[in-house]
């Protein structure tokens, strides 16, 4: 039996920017920021008062029946309306897609919390001052569960992955992970091999979170991971630049079709880009840090380009990098941004620099569970139009950051050949380290 190949069919987005493929990408190459002040809640006592929220989502829309879903909670919100929007792309109808046993769906999706006050509520009416513990024996008589009896369920992880098999008639393979910010990278690499072993015919893979609420901002704050630069919200996020100072929160949602190419031309569908390849590893170090010299991402880009036939250290027949664009996953903090520098240069070695290597959270902000969907799908628009998005506010070089992150404009490619082949990382808090590589297809 040949090998099969995995094609995109579809992407559909929910961002900061907007839902639009087209004028998202528009925005991006025109170094527009999402990033504003939080308005979802009351942050003014926040060290870190701003994120890069999305819009809100009419799910009218997008789903031909809003009943059995009710107000659900923001990630499966969004998850809904990307997935509605890939679906069409990829010419499919919820309800109508073919052999539905055969067609799966692979999530990262994280946390769902639907209503923060009255969580925050229910929590503190179990809290006993004397033994400094939370006693669950109180809830019941709490307002949350008398007001919200119906939304308990949103707070488990893989709802979003129920609401989308009910919404659109997926019976496949289903699974959910939650690998923090690699989730969807992973979701997606996973899909691909559960494809290419013959296990479906069709997946629908990507992320979608939401952590602009007290509970997620004040945790991330705690760890000093996130931007403070209140007085600027919008140049805050500044991937790879010596005065970073941390990430900006984002959340949205990214979703994409991925088929088997038989089955993809058997529908007459139009492959939008191949995947070629997939790796993942675990820095086995500790929690909260990344391995110093980045072993565990410089494991995962070599498992992913021997997959794809590719010698990172070898130029292609045009005399350029095999990979012709990085997206990053510059997240803006001191460590992460030096170390992912240090890993592409021990695969890419001399070539490292040749390559066009930027981050889209400067624009977005860091989406979380659904960043690495997002920035896998701006990888195909690079493809497809050859125009790779800038780093924005990179105005200070680090020297440990000495690549090059295209900084502050957008870099027309085509004269050059254009983009044929990126490289798309994703590394989540606690050492999950995911890369993905995508292809212009060709028959």
């Amino acid at each position: 039996m040949s090998e099969r190949r995995i094609v995109i069919t579809g992407m559909g987005w929910v961002t900061p920017l907007g839902t639009s493929l087209e004028q998202v990408w528009a925005r991006l190459l025109r170094g527009e920021s999402g990033i504003g002040p939080v308005t979802r809640f009351d942050a003014s006592t926040f060290v870190t008062n701003f994120a890069a929220q999305s819009p809100a989502i009419d799910l009218t829309e997008y789903v031909d029946d809003t009943s059995p879903f009710g107000d659900v909670a923001l990630n499966s919100r969004f998850a809904l309306a990307a997935a509605s929007m890939a679906l069409r792309q990829a010419g499919l109808k919820a309800g109508a897609i073919p052999r539905p046993q055969r067609a799966g769906m692979y999530l990262g999706s994280g946390e769902g919390q639907h209503d923060f006050p009255a969580y925050a509520a229910m929590q503190s009416a179990g809290w006993n001052d004397q033994t400094r513990s939370i006693d669950p024996r109180a809830w019941p008589e709490t307002s949350y569960r008398l007001m919200n009896p119906e939304k308990e369920h949103e707070q488990e992880p893989n709802v979003a992955l129920s609401h989308l098999a009910h919404a659109f008639g997926f019976r496949g393979p289903s699974y959910n992970c939650m690998t923090a910010c690699a989730a969807s990278t992973q979701a997606i690499g996973e899909a691909f091999e559960l494809l290419r072993r013959g296990d479906a015919d069709l997946m629908l893979a990507g992320g979608s979170h939401s952590m602009i609420h007290p509970l997620g901002m004040t945790g991330f704050i705690r760890l000093t991971a996130m931007s403070k630069r209140s007085e600027s919200p919008k140049t805050a996020a500044r991937p790879f630049d010596k005065n970073r100072d941390g990430f900006v929160m984002g959340e949205g949602a990214g979703m994409l079709v991925l088929e088997d190419l038989a089955h993809a031309l058997s529908r007459g569908a139009t492959p939008l880009a191949e995947i070629v390849g997939f790796g993942s590893s675990a820095d086995a170090f500790r929690i909260t840090d990344i391995q110093p010299e980045g072993k565990g991402a410089q494991t995962a880009m070599r498992q992913a380009l021997k997959q794809a036939g590719i010698d990172p250290r070898e130029p292609g027949r045009d005399g350029r990098p095999q990979i012709h664009y990085i997206s990053a996953h510059g997240t803006g903090t001191q460590e992460n941004d030096s170390i992912e520098t240090a890993a592409v240069k021990a695969v890419f070695g001399p070539l490292a620099a040749r390559i066009p290597f930027s981050s889209v959270k400067s624009m977005f902000g860091h989406l979380i569970q659904a960043a690495g969907a997002v920035e896998l799908m701006t990888c195909v628009m690079a493809i497809r139009t050859g125009i790779v998005p800038p780093t924005m506010n990179l105005t200070t070089p680090d020297p440990r950051c000495d690549l090059d992150y295209v900084p502050n404009a957008a870099r027309d490619l085509n004269p050059a050949g254009g983009v044929e082949t990126c490289l798309s990382n994703s590394f989540g808090f606690g050492g999950q380290n995911d890369t993905v590589i995508v292809r212009r297809f060709r028959a």
